[in-house]
């Protein structure tokens, strides 16, 4: 299963601030290093913003900066922030009905993947994923 483009974005954004987490970082200087369209950025930022992520700065010193320490900040709140949780622990055929008692016919083979996968996102931090490759070449 991939992340979509917003989570991917969302988290390549975040783990370059948190390689200098005391700095206030300008959007610039995010666009210049990972690249990605200036208006899905701001939308990104805006959510990262209202979930208390990060705190934006305006004015010629402005930019984002972190209000979380980058341990506190798991990959699930991430993707709960920029499109929800619910396509990564739903059913996988996307059944709204589907469960032990009432099972698709892919739901015994994705039971254990779907927790595995719950658990890596709900335990992997920003602090675990920094690393100067996550910038996109």
């Amino acid at each position: 299963m991939k992340l979509s483009k917003t989570t991917e974005y969302a988290i390549r954004i975040l783990c370059f601030m948190a390689s200098n987490e005391d700095k206030i970082h300008s959007a610039k200087s995010i666009l210049e290093k990972i690249k990605i369209p200036q208006k899905y950025m701001r939308r990104i930022m805006t959510d990262l913003s209202k979930n208390n992520f990060i705190q934006s700065t305006h004015g010629r010193e402005g930019g984002y900066r972190f209000l979380k320490s980058p341990d506190s900040i798991f990959l699930s709140d991430i993707i709960e922030a920029v499109e929800g949780m619910e396509k990564y622990v739903g059913c996988i055929l996307g059944f709204n009905e589907c469960s032990g008692s009432n099972p698709c016919a892919m739901h015994n083979s994705w039971v254990d993947t779907r927790e595995k996968l719950f658990q890596t996102l709900t335990k992997t931090n920003l602090s675990d994923l920094t690393s100067p490759s996550i910038e996109k070449q």
